[in-house]
């Protein structure tokens, strides 16, 4: 038996309708490679895959946190209140991947502050997505400006 508070939340799932549901499983199952998990549909013409994205985090960003991914991953071009992120192995072919099924490239790809590589895409279903593939490992981006555990910034600062 463990101490260890159970956690509240076991999984995070976005549900995104799609107009074009077969454009849409093609670019994110089969182009963006996310494995189908399961499918349901109790009849007629209504369908439903969940695609397995791995872990999942949920990001809060203030509107000026959100400006400033903005201009560093997009040249300044403004996302949608959600945009969904995706850790990739290799940015750029994924990129030209996404691009090659349907994907709009809204800003190629592009090494950040916090040293990963991101592209931003419109994708179909109307979602927009940044790929990022991370150039250093955790703790060597645990180091740099800027980072630390929100709750340890100084309120004034």
């Amino acid at each position: 038996m463990t101490d260890a508070p159970a956690r509240p939340v076991l999984q995070l799932r976005v549900v995104v309708e799609a107009a074009d549901y077969e454009a849409a499983v093609a670019f994110y199952r089969d182009a963006l490679g996310l494995p189908e998990y399961l499918a349901f549909a109790e009849g007629g013409d209504e369908r439903v895959v969940i695609l397995d994205a791995g872990r999942a985090t949920l990001e809060i960003a203030n509107p000026a946190h959100k400006r400033a991914i903005d201009r560093i991953e997009a040249g300044g071009a403004e996302s949608p209140h959600i945009r969904l992120a995706f850790e990739v192995e290799d940015t750029a072919g994924m990129t030209r991947r996404l691009e090659g099924v349907g994907g709009r490239v809204v800003a190629e790809p592009v090494v950040t502050p916090w040293q990963s590589l991101n592209s931003r895409l419109d994708a179909p279903a109307g979602v927009q997505i940044t790929l990022f593939q991370e150039l250093l490992e955790s703790g060597e981006r645990a180091v740099l400006d800027g980072f630390t555990i929100d709750r340890e910034r100084d309120p004034n600062g």
